[in-house]
């Protein structure tokens, strides 16, 4: 029996929630997903397994549904809950801010005591600097379809058999 997987994500143009949906099919099992602007705190707290995505907007700015839903997450607590993150944005128009907004989720929700899981690797990306790097490494999947669309579900079938052995599946 497959343990049930909340997949979080805001979308401003339609391209975060395409990943969303390719990451759902490619990692297959009992995923709901939830837009984060219909989503309420109470949402996260029947999932021991989650998955949050959220392009980086502006110069590094989260997506305009994850930062009105961004104080909420004070509500939740986060412990015992296994999370794996990817993002949506632009290296090259965005160098200096690449990702920006996954880190900024990924520092709240491990501070409300979440587990970061399936981190990846910055080699094939071309940026200067990124608030979601960590030890040298994304705090998870890094999706750029504006310049590198061709490589995107390569790097969510990798990333997802990291999620499923992180989750247990």
């Amino acid at each position: 029996m497959s343990k049930p997987i909340g997949l979080f994500y805001g979308t401003t143009t339609g391209k975060t929630e395409s990943a969303a949906e390719t990451i759902r099919d490619t990692l297959g099992g009992d995923i709901t997903m939830h837009d984060i602007a219909d989503a309420e705190a109470g949402d996260f707290e029947q999932y021991e397994c989650l998955i949050i995505g959220c392009p980086t907007w502006n110069i590094g700015e989260l997506q305009s549904d994850w930062e009105g839903f961004f104080e909420e997450l004070d509500e939740i607590d986060f412990s015992g809950k296994t999370v794996a993150y990817f993002g949506t944005g632009d290296q090259i128009g965005y160098g200096d801010n690449f990702q920006d907004a996954m880190g900024i989720l990924e520092e709240k929700i491990s501070q409300r005591g979440g587990k970061t899981v399936a981190y990846t690797t910055t080699d094939g990306y071309d940026f200067n600097e990124s608030k979601a790097l960590r030890d040298g490494k994304f705090c998870g999947l890094a999706l750029d379809d504006d310049n590198q669309s061709d490589l995107t579900d390569a790097r969510i079938k990798a990333w997802t058999a990291q999620v499923k052995s992180a989750f247990g599946l």
